[in-house]
């Protein structure tokens, strides 16, 4: 049985939400997971340009103190994304990050871009899963010597809802991994946008890519799946099949969360904020008014309990008005399914539990 630790919302003066995120990671056992100058890579979500819903820099900020106190050497660290917005590339996802408030003025420890300059730099790593048995993880997360995965935990289109298990699987993975989990097959191209230039030919590590009657054609035989070409098009021409099935989505979503905690199952610690639950990602530009109340802080080191006892406490809930739940929903009824019917959120947990990766059965310890 996973153990979870929660704390309200509920302060004084004297005792304050950042005061109670330490006593949290104190419960967790933080001390017994890092020795002296470790590198511990704190995963978190900066946030696209426009969307006012991830974490506040000043959580991090106190996250990052304490992980300095244990001995650590902490630094905030996420993935560029697979489709082409704010974050694409590194040098646009740290813009994007000191947009949105994290700074090291703000946070007070270094933020580094784990995949590289273009999503490319990675490790493969060996795993035995159910449809995997090989995983991308961005090198510079699979290097480090702690793994601690901070969540802003709320709904997802593909996978009912986003939890430590997403932040871990879909956010660890390189430009090639996302593209795996995401897709089976090549990129398209766009030939109504596509305008020859070839600049997609020369980025193709695999020769995969040709341009004829000033129009580019991918050869799937060839394609390896990295994505580059994505991320290069000036035309946005090239873009994802997004045709992979929510239910096998998931279960890949969760074998790449085996793979970045490969080495670090007893060095890691997953703390979700259960506050400011939108229906969708914070990878929209946008985000839309909350469905629930905030409710508070969990921290475990068991990822699969921790978002087991996150979406209990989401369904324990009654839906708040004016939202994206068009009727009103009272405690026990599902949320993630009022949201996006054809989801079924439970897979996400099954699988992960049943590689191995933690239980679904926990015991909540209130801070």
């Amino acid at each position: 049985m996973g153990i979870v630790h929660f704390t309200d919302l509920r302060t004084t003066p004297g005792h304050n939400l950042l005061d109670k995120v330490v006593e949290l990671m104190n419960a967790a056992r933080l001390d017994s997971k890092i020795r002296e100058n470790d590198l511990v890579a704190v995963k978190v979500h900066f946030g696209e340009l426009g969307n006012t819903a991830y974490l506040r820099p000043v959580f991090l900020r106190r996250i990052a103190k304490r992980l300095q106190e244990a001995g650590g050497k902490p630094f905030l660290t996420d993935t560029n994304t697979l489709y082409k917005g704010s974050r694409s590339d590194t040098v646009s996802h740290l813009t994007t990050a000191l947009h949105n408030g994290f700074g090291y003025s703000s946070v007070e420890c270094p933020i580094v871009i784990a995949d590289g300059l273009r999503g490319t730099s990675g490790t493969r790593v060996p795993i035995a899963g159910e449809v995997l048995k090989e995983v991308h993880i961005a090198k510079e997360i699979a290097d480090a010597d702690v793994l601690i995965a901070v969540t802003h935990f709320k709904a997802h289109e593909l996978s009912g809802f986003g939890g430590c298990l997403k932040n871990l699987g879909m956010g660890c993975a390189t430009r090639e991994g996302k593209l795996v989990q995401h897709s089976t097959v090549s990129p398209r191209v766009n030939v109504e946008t596509c305008r020859g230039c070839k600049l997609c030919t020369g980025y193709c590590p695999a020769r995969a890519i040709s341009v004829t009657s000033k129009k580019a054609s991918i050869d799937g035989r060839k394609c390896i799946g990295c994505g580059e070409c994505i991320l290069i098009c000036p035309f946005n021409a090239i873009q994802v099949e997004w045709n992979e099935s929510p239910d096998i989505f998931q279960k890949k979503m969760v074998e790449y969360a085996l793979g970045a905690l490969t080495g670090k199952r007893k060095k890691s610690l997953f703390i979700n904020f259960v506050i400011q639950v939108s229906p969708a990602c914070d990878c929209y530009p946008n985000n839309d008014a909350p469905i629930i109340r905030d409710i508070g802080i969990l921290a475990s080191d068991d990822p699969v309990a921790i978002d087991a006892a996150s979406c209990d406490m989401v369904n324990d809930e009654t839906s708040l008005p004016c939202t994206a739940i068009k009727h009103t929903l009272h405690k026990g009824e599902d949320k993630w399914r009022a949201l996006f019917p054809e989801i079924d959120w439970n897979i996400q947990l099954d699988h992960a539990e049943k590689i191995g990766l933690g239980t679904r059965k926990y015991k909540l310890k209130k801070v």
